[in-house]
């Protein structure tokens, strides 16, 4: 069957986009119910053979008819088409082919389910994480007022918004928090298209960790810092899962 390989490569080509295909063929040749023939120059070769063998060594040498048959090649069975077996190997294959992208396509519709659940997690760690934000500045101006109180300085407004000022521009995370939003609109559209998703959803998880990462590092709060590890288990989840889409 290796004169197959190129058709079969072929199909496999076309019919899948991503990853890592063995195949193995078995032919077994069924013998039961094929009519039997004998070879009859082969039988006479045999006889006539074994005929100038007895007289060389002057010993009668009588042959069982058993004895004719069981010698390689004088019984012989009709061999199979080899184009027929060909053909018939490639119709298999097909279908083979065919059960492998149906069960992927309901894997796919597995994961896509779960991969929903992980984004709808997401986006609520990101719209918590809004809320948060607001009360996790006011109490960092309180901890500021609280640390000038402390050294006994006199409290000059000015100096305090300058701080407050430069604690917002590190602790601001809206961007990243949009960015996540809008990844997560990403996946979730190339989830409904369907067909060969998974080198994209590669990259969006890509992008959805680089966000959860530049979250932590600017966390300033232990909620903050609570919600980018929550996202990089969540993200980390559906990148595991986001490997055996096609």
């Amino acid at each position: 069957f290796r004169d197959l390989e190129g058709a079969v490569r072929e199909a496999l080509r076309q019919g899948l986009s991503r990853g890592k295909v063995e195949c193995t063929l078995r032919f077994a040749e069924e013998s039961a119910g094929k009519p039997l023939q004998v070879d009859a120059d082969r039988a006479r070769q045999l006889i006539a053979a074994a005929e100038q063998v007895a007289a060389l060594i002057r010993q009668p040498a009588p042959l069982n008819p058993l004895e004719v048959l069981a010698w390689p090649g004088v019984l012989v069975a009709d061999s199979a088409d080899p184009q027929a077996l060909n053909a018939a190997a490639l119709k298999l294959f097909d279908q083979a082919l065919s059960e492998l992208k149906a069960g992927r396509a309901r894997e796919g519709a597995e994961l896509a389910k779960l991969l929903n659940e992980r984004l709808d997690s997401i986006l609520e760690e990101v719209a918590a994480l809004r809320e948060l934000v607001p009360q996790m500045l006011a109490g960092q101006r309180q901890k500021i007022e609280t640390r000038f109180a402390e050294m006994q300085a006199e409290l000059d407004p000015q100096r305090l918004e300058q701080e407050l000022v430069l604690l917002a521009q590190k602790s601001d995370v809206a961007e990243e928090l949009d960015r996540l939003s809008t990844h997560v609109s990403e996946v979730r559209r190339v989830l409904k298209a369907g067909g060969a998703a998974g080198r994209r959803l590669d990259f969006l998880m890509q992008e959805l960790n680089r966000e959860a990462n530049t979250l932590g590092s600017k966390a300033f709060d232990p909620r903050s810092t609570q919600a980018a590890v929550n996202l990089k288990v969540l993200i980390e989840q559906m990148r595991e899962q986001v490997q055996n889409i096609e």
